[in-house]
């Protein structure tokens, strides 16, 4: 220990102010600099306030809106190539995969086509990220087709059912779009990888046992989606399993899977993977046609509307009980098909080394999802498989989303006739060998390795939507996620330091070893800010300690201790219970005979001590920048103490020396 003198000058003398008080701010100053921390982190105006002129003020805002603007004046041929390939890549993978879907949500199939033309051009317009693939997805769908069957049939009254899903989908992009644009993409961030690792992990499990329909050539099928359900219906039916279809299912599934794998194994041959399910599509297609499977109990897509999307406007349908429904499904599966999307983004921009906004991307999908159900589109985002299709393929810009649109068009114009004797078993295989890779044990098993409670979110959600359903799933892994930061929040760790040896440094003595106890001096560092909901928590806790620590010093015959030294350097903020809750503290101490220190307070700990009238009972003298210096100076006074005085919150340095 190195003397009290050294440290702060020669012990200072009563009243001395060792930290300073911050300067006072006005109110609405401080409210609106952390009014902006919260909602603009990330100065989204600042590109603007940079350009002189109303000129190019204006124009950089249009380039923050359409980020297109950015890349398109300087696009070059040799991009155009590059985006031309993955474009056309990607179309192959969007064809097959947007139909299959749509009929994973109990949609037309054309309807997958429709939501692989429109939105993909929003999205081109108005999106930050070059990789990302805009279309339908696996997720959404189901949930879409699990929660609208709750009460509208769409085997017996489609119309309804199309024009309820139409307004889910409108409700979903206006929620998007006002996340985005009230800056409050950090909902999103409250479903944590923990949680979508074991959620998209459920949900690709459920998607894969709902295709047992299509594999088996059944007619009549389970709409619930827990696997006990699944299996009973499944299991039950064994008479009516047909064996064309299990041996062309199994087939199909073999090729796409065998294709995948080989892909992986070759990365320059990507393409291979993603044009597996557009050859397995037509394959299909022909040896129907040819040996008229149809007629033996192989279920085909039939007939396909040519023409490209209609308005649907008119089809939005808010009147009661159905405006409620399809405003539940749209918020549930339009903040589901945001975390997919913004995560499958980040993903790829890190690869890359570039930035996308967040809450741009919020107000893209939302747009383009708004736009999408007035012309006959359902829900979508950014899912990885195309996306990473998309990024093995080489683009370069967003433009390889207008030029899969542009192939879409090309379909539903002219091909559309072409997929008439599409087999529905190959569309099961296709979708469930896109989702056996959204299966992810490797991520569950680091999980498992780096935070139990982690792997416990995951296992919850898995779980959930396994044996529950998907909704159940979402509510067990959210809840579960927010039971965990509340447990942080109101039961944060308080650890005792210990000096290091022949330095003014002061480490957990929990974790250095070589860290040693201070004769007379408990030191504590508080792991957060103190709020009503740990504040009784932190003064019962400190308690314990020091109970622990006298006690210990009695059965080792010790100096018993005279001074608690708090480390607020962690505490980054506090409300009244917690000024409350130190004064009573001080309190508490003063009657023990112990004096509280406190080491290195914030400017907002400082200021609300100072208002609250805690930091003049406490002591400014008692006050320090760092736990070196409040020890030091602990030391000294109790080397300079005349014997038999006791230390209290009422005593100063010219009483004791």
């Amino acid at each position: 220990m190195g003397s009290g003198s050294a440290a702060n000058g020669g012990g200072g003398g009563a009243g001395a102010a060792r930290v300073p008080m911050p300067a006072a701010k006005p109110f609405l100053e401080t409210l609106g600099g952390n009014m902006k921390e919260t909602f603009l982190p990330d100065d989204p105006f600042r590109v603007v306030r940079r350009e002189r002129g109303c000129g190019r003020r204006a124009a950089a805002a249009l380039r923050y809106v359409f980020p297109f603007m950015e890349w398109a004046p300087s696009y070059t041929l040799g991009t155009l190539k590059s985006d031309l390939i993955a474009g056309i890549t990607i179309a192959s993978l969007a064809i097959p995969q947007g139909i299959s879907y749509a009929k994973l949500a109990n949609l037309p199939p054309v309807l997958g086509l429709y939501s692989s033309f429109v939105p993909p051009l929003v999205y081109a317009m108005m999106g930050s990220s070059r990789d990302l693939a805009v279309g339908t997805v696996a997720v959404a769908s189901l949930l879409i087709g699990s929660m609208l069957s709750e009460e509208v049939s769409a085997a017996e009254d489609p119309a309804l059912y199309l024009h309820v899903a139409l307004t889910a989908t409108f409700f979903a992009g206006v929620f998007q779009a006002l996340l985005g644009v009230l800056r409050l993409g950090f909902i999103v961030d409250f479903l944590s990888h923990a949680t979508i690792v074991g959620f998209m992990g459920g949900a690709a499990t459920v998607v894969c046992l709902q295709q047992l329909k299509g594999m088996f050539g059944l007619d009549h099928f389970t709409t619930a989606t827990d696997l006990v359900s699944v299996m009973r219906s499944v299991f039950s039916q064994t008479h009516l399993w047909r064996w064309e279809s299990v041996v062309m299912g199994c087939g199909f599934l073999f090729f796409l899977l065998i294709t995948r794998f080989f892909s992986k194994r070759r990365t320059r041959f990507f393409w291979v993977s993603a044009a597996a399910p557009l050859a397995s599509v037509i394959i299909g297609s022909l040896l129907v046609y040819v040996t008229h499977a149809e007629n033996h109990g192989i279920q085909v897509i039939g007939y396909l509307k040519k023409g490209l999307n209609p308005p649907s406007a008119t089809s939005l349908n808010f009147s009661s009980p159905y405006m409620m429904l399809a405003l539940k499904t749209g918020i549930i599966t339009g903040v589901i098909a945001l975390a997919e999307g913004i995560a499958v983004g980040r993903s790829f921009a890190m690869f890359k080394n570039y930035h996308i906004d967040g809450n741009k991307e919020m107000i893209a999908f939302g747009t383009m999802n708004i736009v999408g159900s007035l012309t006959s589109c359902y829900l979508t985002t950014g899912p990885f498989s195309r996306s990473a299709v998309n990024y093995n393929a080489g683009c370069k810009t967003a433009m390889s989303n207008v030029i899969m649109s542009v192939a879409v068009m090309i379909t539903l114009l002219f091909l559309t006739p072409l997929f008439h004797y599409t087999p529905l078993v190959v569309l099961s295989a296709i979708i469930m060998s896109a989702m056996l890779g959204l299966i992810d044990y490797p991520a569950a098993v680091h999980l498992w390795q780096v935070d139990k409670v982690d792997f416990c979110v995951c296992l919850g959600a898995y779980l959930g939507v396994v044996f529950g359903s998907v909704e159940i799933g979402l509510v067990v892994a959210v809840g579960i996620s927010i039971l965990r930061v509340l447990l942080f929040v109101a039961r944060p760790r308080t650890t005792v330091l210990g000096n290091i040896p022949n330095t003014m440094i002061y480490r957990r003595m929990d974790q250095y070893t070589a860290a040693q106890r201070v004769p007379g001096v408990l030191v504590l560092r508080v792991d957060s800010p103190i709020y009503f909901t740990n504040a009784s928590y932190l003064r019962e806790r400190i308690a314990r300690w020091i109970d622990d620590e006298e006690d210990q010093c009695k059965e080792k015959g010790e100096m018993q201790i005279q001074y608690v030294v708090l480390d607020m350097g962690a505490v980054g903020s506090i409300d009244t219970s917690g000024t409350s809750m130190l004064d009573e503290l001080r309190k508490t101490l003063d009657r023990r005979g112990l004096q509280i220190v406190l080491a290195n307070p914030g400017s907002e700990i400082m200021k609300k001590l100072d208002s609250s009238k805690v930091l003049e009972a406490i002591g400014h003298e008692w006050i320090f920048p760092t736990v070196g210096e409040a020890v030091a100076e602990c030391d000294f006074v109790m080397h300079s103490q005349k014997p038999g005085m006791v230390m209290g919150s009422g005593a100063s340095h010219e009483n004791l020396v």
